[in-house]
Parts: C-alpha cells; sequence; structure tokens
C-alpha cells in the first residue's frame, strides 16, 4: 500500500475502470476480491473502497434490462410453441444465465467507479434546518386545534 497524499491522479472514466473490475482513482488494483465481493482498498494506491455503496443499483439495471427480456423470451417460447422441457433447459436457462448473472460484475464496477468520479454520496443540508426561517418558536399543536 502505497498511500502518497500529495500525488496527482489522472481522471479516469467510470465505464473503462468499472467495467474491467480496477480502481477508479490508479486503474490499476483490482476492485473486487470474489465475484461481487468488494475489497476493502486498492492493493496499487491504498485508495479505500468504503465510500462505495452501490446499493441494489446492479441488480436493479439487471431485472430491468437483462430478466425482463429473457424471462418474456421464455413465456413466448412455451405459449407459441409449448415445446417440451428439455428445449426451456438449452435455450431459457442459458439465456437467462448470460442476461443475468454476468451483467452484474460490470454493472457493479460501474457504478463504484461513477461514485468515486462524481464524489457522489449521502446527501447532506448545508446549514441546520430550521421550520419558520430566523428560528422563531415553533406554535404548540394545541394553538392550530383551538379554532
Amino acid at each position: 500500500m502505497t498511500e502518497d497524499a500529495g500525488r496527482e491522479w489522472p481522471k479516469l472514466e467510470p465505464i473503462r475502470t468499472g467495467i474491467r473490475g480496477r480502481c477508479p482513482r490508479c486503474g490499476k488494483g483490482h476492485l473486487f476480491q470474489g465475484f461481487l465481493k468488494l475489497r476493502s482498498h486498492c492493493e496499487s494506491c491504498g485508495l479505500s473502497y468504503d465510500f462505495a455503496d452501490p446499493a441494489d443499483g446492479p441488480a436493479f439495471f439487471v431485472i430491468c434490462f437483462g430478466c425482463v427480456p429473457s424471462v418474456i423470451f421464455a413465456l413466448m417460447l412455451q405459449i407459441l410453441y409449448d415445446p417440451p422441457f428439455w428445449v426451456h433447459l438449452f435455450t431459457t436457462l442459458p439465456i437467462l444465465l448470460l442476461t443475468c448473472v454476468l451483467p452484474l460484475r460490470p454493472l457493479k464496477g460501474w457504478l463504484v467507479c461513477s461514485q468515486f468520479f462524481y464524489k457522489a454520496r449521502e446527501g447532506r443540508l448545508a446549514a441546520p434546518w430550521t421550520p419558520f426561517a430566523g428560528g422563531a418558536e415553533v406554535p404548540a399543536p394545541t394553538q392550530f386545534l383551538d379554532r
């Protein structure tokens, strides 16, 4: 781990680093420890991946753009041709696996690298929020009910 605080890092496009599963800062280190598990940090530049929270983003995209068309294909195949079960094993199952499992890793990498590139994080208020601007007192609820 050779973290260099004063070093200038190149701006790497999230689509290129994320799909390949590379570090969003240096582009050399690996992003994943297993198939979908993120590493704790980059072994090349030392960037901590604590900022990364893709949540259900990759699964959402895969469901919308992979699963739905694959299931529609399977249903249409069944409705139009009523094939035996083994036909689904050799056509529908591989299509489902190709469109639902394989895209998860590149999509997760892309989302993590996009979070780093665009400095995405939880929303925060710039100043403490006060109802009734100027810090005026909040009226008691009974004042509204007495009318």
